[in-house]
């Protein structure tokens, strides 16, 4: 059995067609991708939906999870932009420990 994605282009296409027509214009180049990684995903859903509060911020935390080349994606951010565990679990809204045992895992 086949382990499908859904297709994230059509489904924020026809969000931002139906209720946020005034983003397109912002979202363009996203969506115009060849292929989309988990962290234009994650991109695309904060310009669309702008306003979050705490409580769905951390909610909405705790539910994502990161394949292994988004994994090394990120830790390649962090040795371009020579940053340490603390900014860049702070850019991308993760947790240090997480990205230690990232790096232990991956060796980067």
């Amino acid at each position: 059995m086949e382990n499908s994605q859904p297709d994230y282009r059509r489904i924020y296409t026809d969000i931002i067609c139906r209720k946020y027509p005034h983003k397109e214009e912002r979202c363009k180049t996203l969506l115009n991708k060849k292929d989309l990684s988990f962290l234009d995903i994650i991109k695309l859903n904060s310009l669309i939906f702008e306003t979050k509060s705490k409580e769905t911020m951390s909610f909405n935390q705790r539910h994502r999870s990161y394949n292994e080349s988004t994994i090394i994606e990120i830790l390649k951010y962090q040795k371009i932009n020579k940053l340490n565990n603390t900014q860049l679990a702070n850019h991308f809204k993760l947790s240090r420990n997480s990205i230690a045992k990232w790096k232990t895992l991956f060796a980067i």
